[in-house]
């Protein structure tokens, strides 16, 4: 699996570029099947869409959802770039998700072990297994990168 979970991250990361280019976050989410299909894919667009709810995450999970016909997408894979947020995590839970592969950390919103363990949650009825730091040096320099331009602007 490691060599599908470089090649899905490569990916994610050409869309965190994308957003980047922009001016959205650079984030870049993909959402396969049990058998490798990619059945979604998004970056970041809360800026351009006016939509608070617009992570690459939650786009990547409407558009696969859309793309078999069902809110739930049991046997999948999203991969991400950056740790989702607690929004994010819940989204996994509700659509079934089977596993989780981010790039880096994110200390201050991470939601799956940085801040908050929510996939954790003894409460929930589902368990999503999580696989970290697969490419973690590029997305966290994607992120600096994105950061230090923002901040230089300002």
């Amino acid at each position: 699996m490691e060599a599908d979970d470089r090649r899905f991250m490569a990916r994610c990361l050409e869309l965190a570029r994308l957003a980047a280019q922009v001016g959205e976050v650079p984030v870049g989410a993909v959402l396969v099947d049990s058998l490798g299909v990619v059945q979604g894919e998004a970056s970041n667009a809360c800026i351009g869409a006016h939509d608070p709810t617009a992570h690459a995450e939650v786009g990547a999970l409407r558009q696969a959802a859309a793309a078999v016909g069902n809110y739930r997408l049991p046997g999948s894979t999203l991969y991400v770039t950056v740790e989702p947020c607690t929004m994010c995590a819940g989204a996994l839970v509700h659509a079934r998700v089977d596993r989780l592969v981010f790039a880096a950390r994110e200390p201050k919103a991470g939601a799956v072990v940085s801040t908050a363990q929510v996939l954790d949650n003894p409460a929930l009825n589902h368990r999503i297994e999580v696989t970290m730091g697969v490419c973690e040096d590029e997305a966290v320099a994607l992120m600096q990168d994105f950061f230090r331009m923002r901040r230089a602007r300002t």
